[in-house]
């Protein structure tokens, strides 16, 4: 881990805004795209940058905004990594966020996002909060190879349902799944029935499968020797370098996907989940039109 200062804190405009307080990751998913060379790391991956300043940067960036909107946070690093422990930046921008009347976004794999419920709750009650969990396979001796240092499934749904209960909407990103490991009906009904149980809002799934890049590819083949002999031949032999890797089985996924999504009333369009995440109610930006700058 080591500190900078940074010179901005959020990307975007209008309405929707970016945060990404740290770079790098400690969860060591065997998958991360963020691994990959376009994105220009300098630094080893798991040697987390923190931005220091990132709640002064915030209390002056929120300060002039004269429109209010949603700020996302989470899209390449976990807000929630075992620095936040100590750290607490997320949690202070997070302060700064309602106090100035914004709205959140959160992405995570980790339930240290619960030591913040009662202000998640808040910003929810004020303005809104969204919470979106990554879900992969439902059986945890499984998570435990494929993103062995965060807290399994069954956790990450207990999450789910804390939110739930307090009202909190909830997305999950049913993604990557792993052509040859977790790509079976069986993983993904049971994703699918624990949503179900935990009124989830919508469920992001592009495709049945995962990306590989430069840089990503090869951690992630590495992993497939050590943990999975044999898949890597597989790999090599079906997709080649593609970027894109579905699953063999990804149509008959992705329609028990869409189907159980449209029977149980979740929102399974990309699209409309950005949409929802993306958007403050309208009484919000109503009201926001006559705050003082």
């Amino acid at each position: 881990m080591h500190f900078v200062d940074a010179k901005g804190i959020l990307t975007g405009s209008g309405g929707h805004f970016g945060m990404n307080i740290y770079r790098g990751c400690s969860h060591g998913c065997i998958y991360c795209d963020s691994r990959s060379k376009c994105y220009q790391f300098t630094h080893p991956f798991e040697d987390i940058e923190v931005k220091q300043n990132a709640p002064e940067l915030m209390e002056m960036t929120l300060k002039s905004k004269r429109k209010k909107g949603m700020i996302g946070t989470g899209s390449m690093s976990d807000p929630y990594m075992h620095c936040e422990e100590d750290l607490r930046l997320t949690r202070k921008c997070l302060e700064i966020i309602y106090r100035y009347g914004f709205g959140v976004a959160v992405q995570t794999k980790s339930d240290r996002i619960l030591q913040d419920i009662d202000l998640l709750d808040k910003i929810n009650r004020s303005t809104k909060c969204v919470v979106q969990i990554t879900l992969t396979t439902y059986d945890d001796d499984l998570c435990s190879i494929i993103e062995p240092n965060v807290c399994n499934t069954k956790r990450r749904i207990e999450v789910l349902e804390a939110m739930h209960e307090r009202g909190i909407p909830t997305i999950v990103w049913l993604t990557p799944i792993l052509p040859f490991i977790n790509d079976t009906e069986e993983n993904i009904r049971a994703i699918l029935d624990e949503c179900i149980r935990v009124g989830v809002k919508g469920i992001i799934c592009f495709d049945m499968g995962l990306t590989l890049r430069d840089g990503d590819r090869e951690y992630y083949y590495a992993a497939l020797d050590k943990h999975f002999p044999g898949v890597k031949r597989k790999y090599i032999e079906r997709y080649g370098n593609a970027y894109e890797v579905p699953s063999p089985n990804a149509k008959e996924l992705m329609a028990l996907f869409k189907s159980t999504c449209k029977e149980n009333g979740i929102m399974y369009s990309p699209d409309a989940c950005f949409e929802f995440m993306h958007t403050l109610p309208d009484k919000y930006e109503q009201m926001s039109l006559f705050d003082e700058t």
